[in-house]
């Protein structure tokens, strides 16, 4: 009996210290970005999660949030013209609880990859359906549900961490995405 209760607490316990964790991580980065915390002295890429229902549809964002941290980050630390996870460690996945459209192509509901090709003047946005890999390195383009060609915004105020938005568009929506001074946005459609 004893034994059952200790890992009853145990296993009750870990799952609290990993919410704890990812609250923080969201927290911190937030309070990075809006400049509450002044200098970003968090180590790694913590998890992050974005999400809005917009009309019936729920879409749920699950990403690592690196830091500028003084790098440089276009065309140094994220090299241009190459696939890119689009966070750290593993890719980013989207995930979409009724069909959309993306890029005139219907995109059924369910779990997907999203991964960039960052450009100096164009982007190109990757729905796939492989988001159980680490970065990209398994990114296959045989996978690849639709591309979006998207051109990056500068932006006057720096993003210091990587982070996802859901945004409504009128009766449709879009993903926006913000790391340094560049903004992204793929626009999708509700069915």
């Amino acid at each position: 009996m004893r034994i059952s209760f200790v890992l009853v607490f145990s296993l009750l316990f870990s799952s609290v210290i990993a919410q704890h964790q990812h609250i923080l991580g969201d927290g911190y980065a937030d309070s990075v970005n809006k400049g509450l915390i002044a200098k970003d002295t968090m180590k790694g890429s913590p998890k992050r999660v974005a999400m809005k229902t917009i009309g019936n549809t729920h879409i749920h964002i699950e990403y690592s949030s690196p830091g500028v941290k003084g790098r440089m980050i276009w065309g140094g630390l994220v090299a241009y013209d190459q696939v890119w996870a689009t966070g750290a460690h593993n890719a980013t996945s989207i995930d979409f609880s009724t069909d959309v459209t993306i890029g005139g192509k219907k995109i059924s509901k369910g779990k997907y990859a999203l991964f960039t090709i960052p450009g100096k003047t164009e982007w190109t946005i990757i729905i796939n359906t492989n988001y159980q890999q680490h970065l990209a390195d398994a990114y296959n383009a045989s996978e690849d549900i639709v591309r979006v060609k998207v051109k990056p915004i500068k932006k006057p105020e720096t993003t210091q961490r990587l982070t996802y938005s859901v945004i409504p568009s009128g009766k449709d929506a879009g993903v926006m995405i913000e790391w340094e001074y560049l903004r992204v946005v793929l626009p999708w459609k509700l069915l």
